[in-house]
């Protein structure tokens, strides 16, 4: 119910995002960001954060614009980079939604129900009680390239993978919920043991150290893709 409600919420944030503050704004449709650029909201037109409302002001909260959406944002509520398509899929800073809508990734909040873009627990705390943790390479989209980082499934939150930069970091850089993926195996390319994540238009690749440690990463993505929680749950 609670990702019900998330979503509910997100659309109707898009809904309010695509078409702008003033009347004579071209409207930028859901399925057009990233893809058009957007009319940028005037600075002057706003005095907060039009996603976490708080005040802006000269020295601590300065104003941002969202390169998909052109909505105002302070530093904290656009701390996201995203492809965009229509800047030649380069990096570029974006709101948090955007960012969610984009990249098919999620982020935490916290009980005051402001976002918190990086998992605020260490890497060895986590990795002490996970189901599985290693270091892997995700690639990028044309395969070429990517980055190396750790990774993290903890028990205590099966149904999400986890990013560190390295092992013992303080905070995880971003995230990957896993429930109704598809794990793929990959043909071994160049001595690199390859699978994915793939759902709908949304792939991700990975490259392994060796094959075993592949085969374990795709047996514990294949179970939390499926829902299965319960360690003590038979495999189908």
């Amino acid at each position: 119910q609670d990702a019900i409600d998330r979503k509910e919420k997100r659309s109707e944030s898009f809904k309010t995002a695509v078409h702008g503050l003033e009347t004579d704004s071209p409207a930028l449709k859901i399925e057009e960001l990233g893809r058009r650029a957007p009319q940028w909201v005037r600075d002057n037109l706003v005095t907060m954060c039009m996603r976490c409302k708080e005040p802006f002001n000269a020295i601590t909260r300065r104003r941002h614009h969202c390169r998909a959406c052109g909505y105002v944002v302070c530093a904290r509520c656009s701390d996201y980079k995203a492809e965009l398509e229509y800047d030649r899929n380069r990096l570029n800073r974006v709101c948090q939604e955007c960012y969610i809508f984009l990249t098919g990734h999620t982020v935490l909040e916290d009980r005051e129900g402001r976002h918190k873009g990086i998992l605020e627990k260490g890497a060895a705390e986590v990795s002490s009680r996970s189901l599985l943790c290693s270091s892997l390479q995700l690639l990028d989209k044309n395969g070429k390239g990517g980055t190396r980082g750790w990774f993290v499934i903890p028990q205590d939150d099966p149904l999400v993978l986890y990013i560190y930069a390295a092992p013992q970091d303080v905070r995880a850089h971003t995230s990957i919920p896993l429930l109704g993926y598809q794990v793929r195996d990959m043909p071994q390319s160049e001595s690199r043991h390859l699978f994915q994540l793939a759902q709908s238009r949304q792939v991700f690749t990975f490259v392994a150290d060796t094959e075993d440690l592949k085969w374990r990463w795709m047996r514990v993505m294949a179970r939390s893709a499926a829902g299965i929680t319960d360690l003590e749950e038979e495999e189908d």
